[in-house]
């Protein structure tokens, strides 16, 4: 009888020992569930937090991205600007520059003295000359058809050298200042008048370099 008491005995342990164990098991998965299943929410609030740290930092980049628009609609406008005015500039130079050889210098018969109204013209070629240090100039001395070549060469020679003197005078280089004379070689009126003699007593100015 006793035996069979230890048998029962070790029996009712056994079955106690399988529920223990049982029972840590499962509180153990339990837990691990838990564990699992709360994982998954940390993920959710992280990327619940993603798009508002995504939409602040679009908000911080778009005034960046309208800055660099309104400079790439302003730059154009720069552009065109400062070229109008390049243009502008080149324009008057160039009507400068037309006028200056366009605007001749004339002279009394048998004279080669610069003549008191002539004088203004040629302050405003110095003017230009001196706004333009790179420009070379050539004075072109002619006459009219009375008298011999060899006379009219020279006093062809004597009106262009008084525009030079005159230009010299004004601060003029000479160095940037060439003479010729064509006597009557080039007239600019055919006819045998004074009239067409008062056109060929002159000089005229061209510029030979820039």
């Amino acid at each position: 009888m006793k035996r069979n008491l230890i048998v029962a005995t070790l029996v009712i342990f056994a079955f106690s020992s399988v529920f223990l164990l049982s029972s840590c098991a499962k509180k153990k998965v339990v837990a691990e569930e838990k564990e699992v299943t709360a994982a998954p929410k940390e993920e959710a609030k992280v990327e619940e937090e993603k798009p508002a740290e995504v939409e602040v930092a679009k908000e911080a980049k778009e005034p960046e991205e309208k800055k660099v628009e309104e400079v790439r609609v302003e730059k154009p406008e720069v552009l065109e600007e400062a070229k109008k005015e390049a243009v502008e500039e080149k324009v008057w130079e160039d009507t400068r520059g037309l006028r200056f050889e366009a605007e001749a210098v004339y002279f009394d018969f048998d004279k080669s003295f610069i003549r008191a109204e002539y004088r203004p013209v040629l302050a405003k070629k110095a003017e230009f000359l001196k706004d333009n240090p790179d420009i070379i100039v050539r004075i072109e001395g002619n006459c009219d058809e009375r008298g011999t070549n060899e006379y009219n060469l020279a006093l062809g020679e004597r009106r262009a050298d008084s525009a030079k003197r005159f230009f010299i005078s004004l601060g003029i280089s000479p160095d940037r200042i060439e003479t010729i004379s064509y006597g009557e070689e080039r007239p600019l009126s055919v006819g045998h008048n004074e009239d067409s003699w008062s056109q060929n007593r002159r000089d005229d100015f061209v510029i030979v370099k820039k």
